[in-house]
C-alpha cells in the first residue's frame, strides 16, 4: 500500500512539473508575441522657441545698409542713409511724378567739408572703372551758379579722381599726395561735386573743376564694401538720387533704370 502512493505521488509530481513548464512556456511566448508587436517609442524633438533663434539685424535702419552692386549698376536713392537734422526731407511733384529728395538748410560749408557727412556701404562684386551720377536740384535762389553742390568722397577706393571729355586732363581731390588737383575747392580727399545751368529742377549732372567741367570717377581693383561719403557744402542744394556704373552700361541706361540696387544688411 505504501509503494503504490509512492508510485502514485511520484507520477503526480511528474505531471506538475510538465504542466507548469508549459505553462511558463505559453506565457513567455505570450510577453514575446506583444513586445515584438509593440512600435517603438519615438524619441521626441526639443521644442524650439524664439529665444533659441539668433537675433537678426533688423533691415529697416539705414545705419545697416548695403547696396548691392549687380551688372556694372549701382542705383540708390539718396535718402537711404543717416542724416543730420539740418538735411530735410521733402517731396514735390503730383503722385504719379512725384520726387522725394533731402536738401541741406544748414549753414554754407564752401571750405571746410565735414559737416552733414552722411555715409553709404556700397558692396561691388564687378571690380573696374565706375562713373559717379547724381540728379540734383536748387532750391535757393534763381541763378544756377549759386546753391549748387554738395562734398563727395571715396576715402578706401583704389581711386578717385575727375576726368575731362576727350580723357586729356585727370585730376585728383587735394591732399592725398596726387597731382594735379582741381581748379576751385577740394580738401582732405573731397571733390565739390556741382551742377551748372539754368535749368534749376532736377537733373544729372556732377562736374568737378571750376569753369572747366571734369566728370567723376571712382575705380574698386577688388571686390568686396566700400564707403562713399557725402558731406554738405551749398544750403539749397537737392540730391534726389545717384548712380555708379561701369563701361557695360550707357550713361543713358544708368540715369534711365528704375532698378533700384537690392538693399541688404550687415
Amino acid at each position: 500500500m505504501l509503494l503504490k502512493l509512492s508510485s502514485n505521488f511520484f507520477y503526480v509530481l511528474i505531471a506538475i512539473f510538465v504542466l507548469g513548464t508549459s505553462c511558463t512556456n505559453d506565457s513567455l511566448s505570450e510577453s514575446l508575441e506583444t513586445e515584438s508587436t509593440e512600435s517603438p517609442t519615438e524619441e521626441e524633438e526639443p521644442e524650439v522657441t524664439t529665444e533659441d533663434i539668433p537675433e537678426q539685424i533688423a533691415c529697416d535702419n539705414p545705419t545697416n545698409f548695403i547696396f548691392n552692386e549687380k551688372d556694372g549698376l549701382l542705383l540708390i536713392e539718396f535718402e537711404n542713409a543717416v542724416f543730420t537734422e539740418d538735411w530735410k526731407l521733402k517731396s514735390e511733384g503730383s503722385t504719379d511724378s512725384e520726387v522725394t529728395f533731402m536738401v541741406w538748410e544748414g549753414e554754407q560749408s564752401l571750405g571746410n567739408p565735414g559737416n552733414g557727412i552722411a555715409t553709404y556701404k556700397l558692396k561691388i562684386e564687378n571690380s573696374g572703372t565706375y562713373q559717379f551720377l547724381w540728379n540734383s536740384a536748387i532750391k535757393i535762389g534763381d541763378n544756377g551758379s549759386d546753391h549748387n553742390d554738395t562734398w563727395l568722397r571715396f576715402n578706401d577706393a583704389t581711386d578717385f579722381y575727375a576726368q575731362n571729355g576727350d580723357g586729356t586732363s585727370i585730376v585728383y581731390p587735394r591732399d592725398i599726395g596726387k597731382t594735379p588737383n582741381p581748379e576751385g575747392a577740394s580738401k582732405d580727399g573731397w571733390f565739390k561735386i556741382y551742377r551748372s545751368g539754368n535749368n534749376l529742377d532736377f537733373k544729372w549732372q556732377s562736374s568737378t573743376f571750376d569753369n572747366n567741367a571734369h566728370n567723376v570717377f571712382v575705380e574698386f581693383n577688388e571686390p568686396g564694401i566700400y564707403i562713399m561719403e557725402i558731406s554738405a557744402r551749398s544750403s539749397g542744394h537737392a540730391i534726389d538720387k545717384f548712380v555708379l556704373f561701369n563701361s557695360s552700361v550707357s550713361k543713358s541706361d544708368a540715369i534711365s533704370s528704375m532698378n533700384f540696387s537690392e538693399i541688404t544688411c550687415n
